[in-house]
């Protein structure tokens, strides 16, 4: 192979990975089509919400002695306070797409459901 030929398929390898870097992060900032989101902790499932159905409310989650406050309104959910030191988790604002809600202090993570059954709805 010449250093040419060579030269091209490495830059055509670099565009293909480059493009499916483009495209996964269109997939990962495109909001799943269920309304059902789950809140784990620790790897444990907390609570599973249809978010089409659940009422306006504010509601703790706690973690060895931190408190994560969750609010949903309108349909939406968001960490609205965070008992830890970079309030990364309040400043993501609303669920809005596939990336998840994260408190890594408080091992908690509030994302879209894969499956649509409902283990809880929380009121």
């Amino acid at each position: 192979m010449t250093e040419k030929k060579k030269k091209l398929t490495a830059a055509a390898l670099l565009l293909a990975a480059i493009l499916a870097g483009i495209l996964g992060g269109m997939r990962l900032l495109e909001k799943p089509e269920g309304t059902a989101v789950q809140i784990s902790q620790d790897g444990r499932i907390l609570y599973t919400i249809d978010l089409a159905s659940a009422e306006d409310q504010t509601f703790d989650v706690e973690y060895e002695g931190s408190t994560n406050t969750i609010q949903i309104q309108d349909g939406r959910i968001r960490v609205e306070r965070a008992e830890c030191p970079d309030q990364t988790c309040v400043h993501m604002g609303w669920l809005s797409s596939a990336a998840p809600i994260v408190c890594l202090p408080n091992r908690l993570v509030i994302e879209y459901a894969q499956d649509q059954g409902m283990d809880a709805v929380v009121r």
